[in-house]
This record gives C-alpha cells, structure tokens and sequence, in this order.
C-alpha cells in the first residue's frame, strides 16, 4: 500500500518534471511508476499527432555517476514505429540525469 502511494505521488512529481521539459513536443496526460518491478507508462499527447501515443518503459536502472544520478532505459515499447525507432536510437541504455528530489524515491 506505501509503495503505491508512493509511486502515484513519483509519477504526479515526475509528469509535472517531464512536462517542462518536453512542452516544445507535447504533454505528458498521465505517468504510471512502479518503483519495485522498475518500469514506467507514458500517455503523452505529441503535437501534429490525432491519438495520444503511449511509452512503456519495461526496465529502468538508476546508476550513479560521481555526485549525480542517472536513469537508464534498459528496454522500452512504444505505441508508434517511428517513436519506438526515435527512443531506440536517443533514449535507450543512454543516461538521462535524475533530479536530486527524485533519486530516493525511485
């Protein structure tokens, strides 16, 4: 029950975090996180496309690097060909930084 709780108010943090930064593309409409099996949801509304297009992320790490953290998508569906290529070939097994607030609780 606490880590469900917990992981509903990552995911809430984590949309809100990721909507800054990807504005200029689109909108994160709903992120689900499960701390424990190490996966993530996406729904995301993406400029020029009609249907809301969803990221599913099958396993993440967080490995550390000196004094800061990062994020690796080990592996990752998507629900458009074009957008499974584009994380493939940019997101996957590449580090992305993880805000210090964020490090604890995923």
């Amino acid at each position: 029950m606490f880590n469900r709780a917990k992981d509903f108010m990552t995911g809430k943090a984590a949309q809100t975090y990721i909507n800054g930064m990807i504005g200029r593309y689109g909108e994160v409409r709903d992120l689900r996180i499960d701390t424990e099996a190490k996966t993530l949801e996406l729904v995301c509304t993406l400029r020029g496309e009609a249907e809301p297009v969803t990221v599913r992320v099958d396993k993440y790490e967080i490995v550390q690097k000196g004094e800061k953290h990062f994020a690796q998508i080990v592996k990752c569906t998507c629900s458009r060909p074009w957008l499974q290529a584009l994380v493939e070939d940019f997101a996957q097994s590449r580090p992305i930084e993880v805000p210090p607030w964020a490090v604890s609780a995923l």
